[in-house]
């Protein structure tokens, strides 16, 4: 890794369903890939380029990103300057409840409108949680409170669709989705996937990769990526997540997992810090 490519992951014990991620990128960039988590980030410095949601964005320094549970994306630093930014990843089973408490009518189809966003209070809001996880002192209550105040502001922010008509869910890709599950630690062929939707390989190719934003292979590898870092969390071996997850080596773990969290999963486990 480049000596100005820093990633550092942290998790608080008070706050388990909340992780911060602080990156320093010049020459690293991120395969398409999706988070189960809602991504909140605020561009420090420099500027942020991806590609998610079917168009190019550029986030410049103060400006704050969000993803969607799912929603596809690449990145990279933009321009001549280094990059520099936080993002919060926080489960729906956390945030949802405090939507929920605040009047957000089905709470567990709510997705922010607008990837990048120049909100001044919420991007004070993400970066005050960023500091309570990376503080050792912080209890859970203020934790919790925090967290409330920031749903709150989301819940009630003009550029948010609250209560917006979630993605109509196709059952065809659903069930393709849910075979994909079930099949995390083994080789599933395209002919398989065909069988399953009941559709033609190329068709399912195209439809597939316009309903999740992704390709059949690369959904599946990011599925797998996901289960994995949980189980790097929980302190299982290397070895047993490469082979608890279908990965044939600790090589080919490692050129998967990198270009998601831009570690090794090595990495990623010595390095998280838990607060």
């Amino acid at each position: 890794m480049s000596a100005e490519n820093r990633f550092q992951f942290a998790k608080s014990s008070a706050l388990d369903e909340v992780m911060l991620l602080e990156a320093s990128m010049s020459d690293f960039s991120y395969g398409v890939h999706a988070h189960e988590e809602f991504s909140f980030g605020v561009t420090l410095s420099g500027r942020q380029d991806f590609f998610a949601l079917g168009e190019h964005h550029k986030s410049h320094a103060g400006n704050v990103i969000v993803f969607n549970p799912e929603d596809a994306h690449d990145g990279s630093s933009g321009g001549g300057d280094a990059l520099h930014y936080k993002m919060l990843y926080v489960h729906p089973d956390q945030l949802v409840p405090m939507l929920e408490s605040v009047g957000v009518y089905q709470a567990q189809d709510f997705r922010v409108e607008h990837v990048v966003q120049n909100d001044p209070i919420l991007k004070a809001h993400i970066l005050h949680l960023a500091a309570l996880v990376e503080s050792n002192t912080a209890s859970s209550l203020k934790y919790s409170s925090a967290l409330f105040e920031f749903a709150e502001h989301l819940a009630h922010k003009e550029r948010v669709k609250v209560g917006a008509l979630p993605r109509v869910k196709d059952p065809v890709f659903e069930r393709v989705r849910d075979y994909l599950h079930a099949h995390v630690s083994e080789e599933v062929s395209l002919d398989e996937l065909s069988q399953v939707a009941q559709i033609s390989k190329y068709h399912l190719l195209r439809r597939f990769r316009d309903y999740f934003g992704m390709t059949p292979h690369q959904y599946w590898q990011n599925y797998r990526i996901n289960r994995a870092k949980e189980a790097l969390e929980l302190g299982m071996s290397l070895a047993d997540v490469a082979f608890t997850f279908g990965f044939s080596d600790l090589s080919y773990f490692n050129r998967r997992f990198k270009p998601v969290f831009g570690l090794t999963p090595y990495q990623f486990r010595r390095n998280l810090l838990r607060i």
